[in-house]
């Protein structure tokens, strides 16, 4: 039985307010409801290692999350770092940060790692997916055209994929590419799979 088929008798929650990860649970047709927006203060220890602070963050998001849960339903959270050299790059403040975040990025190799949280009333797994990321050097012309046509102000490290910067400036990457969007939709629908049995 395929998984969308599965999760009808369940409700399948995605608290998160990313517009890309909605994007990649439709892609999947895997139905869900959005939760409400909640507060939770997103830190981590300092000295965590960059991979280990999305899966830290998205436990935390599941923990906050405000609501209990019933017996169907499963709770998804998740949070996404760019990081290169171990350093974090968050998501830009404003121009001149995001700005700076791309020049830091270009001509180099970087890390996207998203770490997801699936819970019921019972259960909850955790995991990470890591891909390395390829960015050809870009000009000053070129990040500053980015930047100021779309805007990367929601996105971690100042990009999105998805969008101009990613066909023109990504030479090749190694491991998901859903999951430098957001979300490693593929380990997401075998962990989702695994949960239900």
């Amino acid at each position: 039985m395929l998984l969308a088929e599965k999760l009808k008798a369940y409700r399948l929650i995605l608290a998160s307010a990313s517009p890309r990860r909605r994007q990649l649970l439709v892609g999947c047709g895997l139905p869900f409801v959005q939760a409400e927006p909640y507060d939770v203060s997103e830190t981590y220890p300092a000295g965590m290692p960059a991979g280990e602070v999305p899966v830290y963050l998205a436990r935390l998001k599941s923990d906050a999350y405000p609501l209990p849960l019933a017996s169907f339903d499963i709770l998804v959270t998740a949070d996404t770092v760019v990081a290169v050299d171990d350093h974090i790059l968050g998501k830009p403040a404003d121009r001149g940060a995001a700005v700076a975040m791309l020049r830091a990025l270009s001509g180099r190799r970087h890390r996207v790692v998203t770490g997801v949280t699936i819970r019921t009333a019972d259960r909850a797994v955790s995991f990470s997916s890591s891909t390395d990321v390829f960015l050809r050097s870009l000009s000053d012309e070129e990040i500053g055209h980015y930047v100021d046509t779309y805007a990367p102000y929601d996105k971690a490290g100042s990009y999105g994929i998805q969008e101009w910067i990613g066909y023109v400036g990504i030479e090749r990457i190694e491991g998901s590419f859903y999951n430098v969007m957001g979300l490693p939709v593929q380990r997401l629908y075998v962990e989702l799979d695994e949960l239900i049995g």
